[in-house]
């Protein structure tokens, strides 16, 4: 008997970890080799002829202005909640992909900027924020670091009380 409760604690602890690392993982993972930031950006169109234009978007950034910058426009300051409209210059490379960096709060994120390898007509629709949030329903906007602690605390938490009242309620059963 005493075999099973302590199999049974050990399943409970591998469960807990295996939960946490389960919580933590897509946040990681997310981006791929891009690095997560804290608020979000988009280039619109991501591809554009030499000297076109696109639309830079900033969401989420708690500064009054994030900056943007790349070797094919100047830097620009994007206001609050404001899509921003640059120019890209005439003598970008054709076919090339230029980096572009966002910046809030000392924060930087970074997306990449094709230049088209044929002329084509720089067309423009409504940046998408964030883009869709699938799976989720929209209710989640991102895991933090201590909000994945948090969680896993609470989860061992309940997993340790539920050890120890299965633990007590077999104790005092033998007597």
């Amino acid at each position: 008997m005493r075999a099973i409760r302590t199999a049974s604690s050990h399943l409970i602890a591998a469960g807990a970890t295996a939960a946490a690392l389960a919580f933590a993982a897509p946040a990681a993972t997310a981006a791929g080799a891009q690095p997560i930031t804290s608020f979000g950006f988009a280039i619109t169109p991501s591809t554009v002829a030499p000297g076109g234009q696109v639309t830079l978007t900033v969401t989420g950034c708690a500064a009054a202005f994030a900056t943007a910058s790349s070797g094919v426009f100047d830097t620009v300051s994007i206001p609050q909640g404001r899509p921003v409209r640059v120019t890209v210059d005439r003598d970008a490379r054709r076919g090339a992909r230029y980096g572009v960096s966002f910046t809030c709060n000392g924060e930087t994120g970074s997306a990449d900027l094709t230049i088209a390898t044929a002329s084509t007509p720089t067309t423009s629709s409504t940046a998408a924020s964030r883009g869709v949030r699938g799976g989720l329903g929209g209710s989640v906007s991102g895991a933090e670091p201590a909000e994945i602690a948090a969680g896993a605390a609470l989860f061992l938490v309940a997993a340790a009380g539920t050890t120890y009242a299965v633990r007590r309620r077999t104790a005092a059963r033998r007597h």
